[in-house]
């Protein structure tokens, strides 16, 4: 017997929609700014200029809070665009679909530029996020 519904009552994983003009921008190596400036609902955007941030040789202090800035921008309007796709607060988010990497990215950025600064509820709450949404991105 085969069943179309999860009996734990799970909710099906959340599926962002692509944003193909964005991702061209992107994978054409437009700046990350300039993107974000174009689509600022994007939260692949946001997630290219917080790592862009916290990559940067000798960061110092500034860098990492532009990248928590940026992370949490991309986090929020990741957010939204979770709830206008059905997400309730909670349930699966899976990296394997590529839509939704953008969000977890700005997630994952979150939490290590919360680390960085000492925020540790933050970055516990983070990566907290990150093994609801998909456990295979935490540890």
């Amino acid at each position: 017997m085969t069943h179309s519904h999860n009996l734990l009552g799970e909710p099906p994983a959340t599926l962002l929609p692509a944003n193909p003009e964005a991702d061209a921008e992107l994978a054409a190596g437009t700046p990350p700014a300039e993107v974000a400036a174009h689509h600022p609902t994007v939260s692949a955007a946001w997630a290219a200029l917080a790592e862009e941030a916290l990559r940067r040789p000798e960061r110092g202090l500034t860098d990492t809070v532009e990248a928590y800035a940026y992370a949490r921008t991309g986090y929020h309007r990741g957010l939204d665009a979770l709830r206008r796709n059905g997400w309730k607060g909670f349930g699966p988010v899976p990296w394997s679909h590529e839509p939704n990497r953008g969000f977890l990215r700005c997630v994952t950025a979150l939490a290590s530029a919360a680390e960085a600064i000492g925020e540790h509820d933050e970055q516990e709450r983070c990566t907290q996020l990150l093994r609801d949404c998909d456990p295979s991105l935490a540890p």
